[in-house]
């Protein structure tokens, strides 16, 4: 397809890749996989920011000192409540994107076939566990190494 038809096709081009990203059975990237654990990071660091300024909200308050005050008109508490609405509802879309995305791990993860590599998945993208946690999980004469290794050929190979 070239550029110009691409440009025409618009609708359909999207209507396409759209239906190659929600079939579930399609081999999912190392990249796709990992998403969940960065996604989740981000939805820790929202919370913290958010209690954060819940207590600068909290702890605030006015001085009155009967002098008058600096230049700036300013509204912290009004402020800080902007933010923690912008914060709270950034939180709400991640949220709906964490339950989303460990829906398609789950799902892929369900289709794989053999069972080593699905307990590996499961393990690593999931449970987020460390390489050396999935080999103690595990056990057997299983090494981290091996185990890494065995997972990203399967991932290589589909």
């Amino acid at each position: 397809m070239t550029k110009k038809d691409r440009r025409g096709a618009g609708a359909e081009f999207a209507l396409r890749h759209a239906e190659k990203s929600n079939d579930f059975n399609h081999a999912m990237s190392l990249h796709e996989l990992k998403n969940l654990y960065y996604l989740k990071k981000e939805i820790k660091e929202q919370q913290r920011r958010i209690a954060e300024l819940e207590t600068l909200a909290i702890n605030c308050s006015t001085k009155i000192t009967g002098l008058p005050t600096g230049t700036g008109i300013s509204d912290k508490i009004g402020n800080y409540a902007a933010q923690i609405a912008d914060l709270k509802a950034l939180l709400n879309l991640n949220l709906k994107k964490r339950f989303y995305e460990l829906n398609r791990i789950n799902s892929y993860i369900d289709g794989v076939e053999e069972p080593l590599i699905k307990q590996i998945m499961i393990y690593r993208f999931e449970c987020h566990m460390s390489w050396l946690q999935i080999e103690r999980a595990i056990g057997g004469k299983n090494r981290a190494e091996s185990l890494r290794k065995k997972l990203y050929r399967y991932l290589n190979k589909k």
